[in-house]
């Protein structure tokens, strides 16, 4: 097979420079090729067996279904998740969040920064990519992580285990969390926050492929999810603890709005790398 031949496939459904990232990422992952490599051939130079393998994970491709799940793993900040169906593919507009979280309690003589383990709940884990991050990046820290879905969890799991992350999973459902005296000094989530009727600018292979659970809220409560997990934090965030979300930025001055009404103060807003406002955080006193 020809490098050109196999993107070329792939183009009735991405744009090319996006088709060809796709299959540089496949060439990348699963056969050890280079740019270079791909660049001067050696595609062709795989063997039979790699071949059919190959023509195999095109096929799929060709129908829409995300490389990540094909791949089996996604990068997020520099590390290897495992993913399937079922749970969310992690996204580079997420590490912006992590790194800001990271960079806010690993600086020395923090105010933020309690003399003992910081404790983090993140809401709505998913892969675990959030949870993982923050463990392996920040220093003196003991994460939490929520999920709905027993799935997901399970995944989440496997990932800690690969990375060796100490996190506690549990099975918890975000609008319905279970009462207990915890507290934390920091919550996290990257929540639902896609309005149904945004679908129609949605890629399909997002639609077809990744749960909706995971994606969608209805068109009349964007919020749901945000403002079930402020007030949660109102009861289970330590004095000065930080609450800090992901955000749909079509939504993000209401979330802001909410936030402030249910007295969190200095609420920051922060835009990801593509210059879009996407990320909040706000203070509990």
């Amino acid at each position: 097979m020809m490098y050109q031949t196999l993107y070329e496939r792939l183009t009735p459904l991405y744009p090319l420079g996006e088709a060809k990232a796709i299959v540089r990422t496949v060439l990348e992952s699963r056969y050890g090729l280079s740019l270079t490599d791909i660049y001067t051939g050696k595609v062709s130079e795989l063997s039979a067996e790699d071949n059919a393998e190959l023509e195999k994970i095109i096929a799929r491709l060709e129908k829409g279904e995300p490389v990540q799940y094909v791949l089996g793993e996604a990068m997020f900040c520099g590390r290897t998740f495992y993913v399937v169906e079922g749970v969310l593919i992690p996204r580079i507009e997420t590490e912006v969040l992590c790194r800001w979280i990271a960079a806010d309690f690993n600086q020395p003589y923090c105010a933020l920064q309690p003399p003992k383990p910081l404790q983090v709940l993140d809401v709505g884990t998913g892969s675990g990519c959030i949870a993982i991050t923050l463990q392996k990046d920040i220093d003196n820290v003991e994460v939490t992580a929520w999920d709905i879905s027993g799935d997901a969890l399970l995944i989440a799991r496997r990932n800690a285990m690969a990375m060796e992350a100490r996190v506690n999973f549990e099975l918890e459902d975000a609008l319905d969390p279970s009462e207990d005296k915890r507290q934390f000094d920091v919550i996290v989530s990257n929540p639902p926050y896609i309005c149904m009727d945004e679908q129609a600018e949605m890629h399909q292979n997002v639609l077809d492929y990744e749960p909706d659970t995971a994606l969608f809220v209805p068109n009349d409560d964007p919020l749901r999810f945000y403002t079930a997990i402020a007030k949660y934090g109102q009861k289970a965030l330590k004095r000065g603890g930080a609450l800090y979300f992901e955000t749909n930025p079509r939504y993000i001055e209401q979330v802001v709005g909410m936030m402030s009404e249910l007295g969190y103060v200095h609420i920051e807003v922060k835009e990801d790398q593509f210059g879009k406002r996407r990320f909040t955080k706000a203070i509990w006193l």
